[in-house]
């Protein structure tokens, strides 16, 4: 009988296995108790995957002989696989009440643990694991993963980064290690270690996948996009390389093929990627950006219905785009905020007071180089009092040169440079310079930091210039006027409200070329009224659509001047234009100028300026004003879609905000029916664009300065945040 085991065993460490299961088989039928013999068939049959049958063997020896260390190894190993994973813990349990010290055992048991989702039990195996075996490889790399769970990503980093030291050519570990960076948004050194997991380990889709969010978040996009395409060569039906692609393509403007990605993944899973977080509201804002319409009212609707649900059904930008609602909004924001940079269980600031000269400013935005936020804020810094302000740029944008950041670099007392530091690095330097307002410019929109800020490392973090709420409580104030939040609206807004008096929009005079294009020149016909909307396409519904074909259908001469788009936007305004029965040659698509000043030059050439709901122009509309065209706008039920309205409150024009569209439409045409009437808005805004708040600078800087005081003095009397209005400078007819 010794013998014949004796032979069995042999056969099976020379991984002759079916011979060993035969041997061993042999050996039971003349011994049926032979617990050794039970357990390593059982081990057998484990490695010939057959799972329930090694679990049953297993247990059949331990009822023999329950002492087994190896067999309740082993046998926990097997409930794992089968996915019995409380029956796993319990089988290592009774192997370390036999063998206590037993790392293997330890780490096993952490990995069950892990994959019950019950991570800081896990570590705690994991931990003991390490400290009987201090070089245990795989323990290291399963702390590692297990205190990523929990968001303890310094100390998986240490992890890695000590599995590295053990096993350098271990892919797994450098793939850890950058996903890791890439939690801490340190996407610099993310990428050298997606690089270096990538050499070790060229055939694995996964790597390339997250190398190529670390790409986009580098905003190196096309990169990216090319390493998804490797992911997806790799593994053509990989879900999530689809949907990154798709996202990211959308992100650069190639909107139709975005789509595509979307079809293609539903094509492969439907129900899944649907799932897929904020997915609805992706797909349903990549159609807006291409103006297809299709199923639009149905998609609106379940947004909606999710949203209020509280499911992660489309982010906060999206909702602007889609969600005509205030309260709908701010849902999309507190369930991102809560998702994705919740606030942490360790500010950085603690309660402390800072005794400083000055207030110091620090203003945060990924859009200090060419950008309309440039223009609008660089105005403000360069008027800003610096007996009693000191200024600093937190730049989130890597490595922007060029005209406007130049200009910023001089503006501001201090210009750093953070777009490769991770957000907690970033939070850490906002701390040591002491920051008494932390002013977010980026907010929800491309960029931004949230989690920057979720840190806490200044006692007072304002959103400013973002069209809605943060949904962060980590947001102290956010800038407003009473049109675009009406006190009705604070409900709907997770941060206090600070009135300004005339808008809460910095604007700065622009520059205009001195050659204004004929009509010709600008593709225009010579005669007939000029409508325009230089709004973005994703901001065109068909609601806001069917009104303008209306006003071109009521006026044979009139055209409609708009953005050119790509082809599939060109093409579906031209066929929704021909299925409400008007030319699709009547409307107009304007070339892109690279200049500004000749962008507003050439805005002279129309009559008027159409504005789009429920995301209103923003600078858009005060390019406009400031060129001299009149701009008709509908007051939405939601920030996003008020902002025109502050725009003409405050240069003197609120005859140009309608409630409804219906008020909007008869307006238009009620404009247009009398050039009289037109002709004298004209003449108003010609003069108020020099005299009324809206383009001066140094007025709204002052207000702004206020606003900072008054946050600044209630931090120092330990008063906690409150709405609160800025009081008016004289000499204009602000103070709303």
């Amino acid at each position: 009988m010794n013998r014949m085991f004796a032979r069995a065993l042999a056969l099976h460490q020379s991984g002759k296995l079916n011979e060993a299961d035969a041997m061993y088989r042999q050996v039971l039928e003349r011994e049926p108790r032979h617990s050794d013999a039970l357990t390593l068939l059982g081990t057998v049959q484990a490695q010939l995957r057959n799972f329930e049958e090694a679990a049953r063997l297993m247990g059949a020896s331990l009822e023999i002989n329950p002492r087994q260390v190896n067999a309740l190894y082993n046998r926990g190993i097997v409930l794992e696989e089968l996915k019995r994973l409380d029956e796993a813990v319990m089988s290592y349990d009774r192997a370390l009440a036999l063998k206590a010290d037993s790392p293997e055992i330890l780490n096993n048991r952490g990995n069950a643990l892990a994959k019950l989702r019950r991570f800081p039990e896990a570590v705690e195996n994991y931990d003991r694991a390490v400290a009987l075996r201090p070089d245990y490889a795989d323990a290291h790399f399963n702390r590692g993963s297990a205190l990523a769970e929990i968001g303890r990503f310094e100390e998986a980093l240490d992890c890695f980064e000590r599995v590295i030291s053990l096993q350098p050519v271990r892919a797994g570990a450098h793939h850890g290690r950058a996903n890791t960076l890439a939690q801490l948004k340190r996407y610099d050194r993310a990428l050298e270690g997606y690089d270096q997991a990538v050499a070790l380990d060229p055939g694995n889709p996964v790597i390339f996948n997250n190398r190529g969010n670390a790409l986009a978040s580098l905003a190196r996009r096309h990169d990216a996009i090319q390493s998804y395409e490797r992911a997806l060569e790799l593994k053509p039906d990989y879900l999530e390389a689809l949907i990154n692609r798709g996202q990211t393509l959308s992100e650069i403007g190639r909107h139709e093929e975005a789509l595509d990605c979307y079809a293609r993944a539903a094509a492969l899973n439907s129900e899944a990627s649907q799932a897929l977080p904020y997915m609805p509201g992706r797909i349903a804002c990549a159609k807006l950006y291409v103006c297809d319409w299709s199923d639009y009212e149905k998609t609106v609707g379940d947004v909606s219905e999710r949203c209020l649900a509280g499911d992660r059904v489309i982010v906060p930008f999206g909702s602007y785009q889609l969600l005509d609602s205030a309260e709908l909004q701010y849902r999309s924001a507190r369930i991102f905020v809560e998702d994705r940079n919740p606030a942490s269980r360790h500010p950085l600031w603690t309660g402390g007071r800072y005794a400083h000269d000055r207030i110091r400013l620090g203003y945060v935005s990924f859009n200090f180089r060419e950008h309309m936020m440039a223009y609008q804020i660089a105005g403000i810094v360069e008027h800003h009092d610096r007996s009693r302000f000191e200024t600093i740029a937190l730049s989130l944008y890597p490595k922007a040169v060029g005209p406007m950041q130049e200009r910023l670099r001089s503006a501001f007392d201090r210009f750093v440079d953070v777009g490769n530091q991770g957000e907690l690095e970033t939070a850490r330097l906002a701390r040591e310079l002491e920051v008494d307002i932390l002013v977010d410019l980026t907010g929800h929109t491309r960029g931004g930091r949230m989690g920057l800020f979720a840190h806490r490392p200044a006692p007072i973090q304002v959103n400013f210039n973002c069209p809605g709420t943060s949904g962060a409580d980590y947001l102290d104030y956010i800038i407003a006027d009473r049109v675009v939040v009406p006190s009705e609206h604070h409900r709907c807004f997770s941060e206090m409200v600070v009135y300004m008096p005339d808008t809460f929009l910095p604007n700065s005079p622009r520059r205009i070329s001195p050659h204004s294009p004929s009509r010709s020149e600008a593709g225009l016909p010579e005669r007939g009224f000029v409508f325009c909307s230089f709004n973005n396409s994703y901001k065109i519904r068909p609601d806001i659509f069917d009104v303008w074909m209306r006003l071109l259908s009521r006026f044979e001469d009139s055209v409609l001047w708009l953005t050119s788009g790509n082809a599939m936007v060109v093409g579906n305004l031209q066929r929704e234009a021909n299925a409400r029965g008007v030319d699709p040659r009547r409307l107009i698509f304007a070339p892109r100028v690279e200049a500004p000043e000749d962008h507003l030059a050439r805005q002279r050439n129309a009559d008027l300026f159409l504005d789009t709901l429920p995301y209103n122009a923003q600078t858009t509309a005060a390019d406009a004003l400031w060129a001299g065209l009149p701009v008709l706008t509908c007051l939405g039920r939601a920030f996003s879609g008020r902002v025109a309205a502050s725009a003409l409150t405050a240069i003197g024009l609120p005859e140009l905000i309608t409630e409804s569209l219906d008020d909007y439409e008869a307006l238009a045409s009620s404009l247009v029916e009398d050039p009289e009437r037109l002709r004298g808005i004209r003449e108003t805004l010609a003069h108020n664009r020099l005299d009324c708040p809206l383009f001066d600078t140094s007025r709204y800087t002052r207000h702004i300065e206020s606003a900072f005081e008054q946050m600044w003095e209630r931090y120092q009397k330990g008063e906690p945040p409150r709405h609160f209005a800025v009081a008016p400078l004289p000499g204009t007819a602000g103070g709303r």
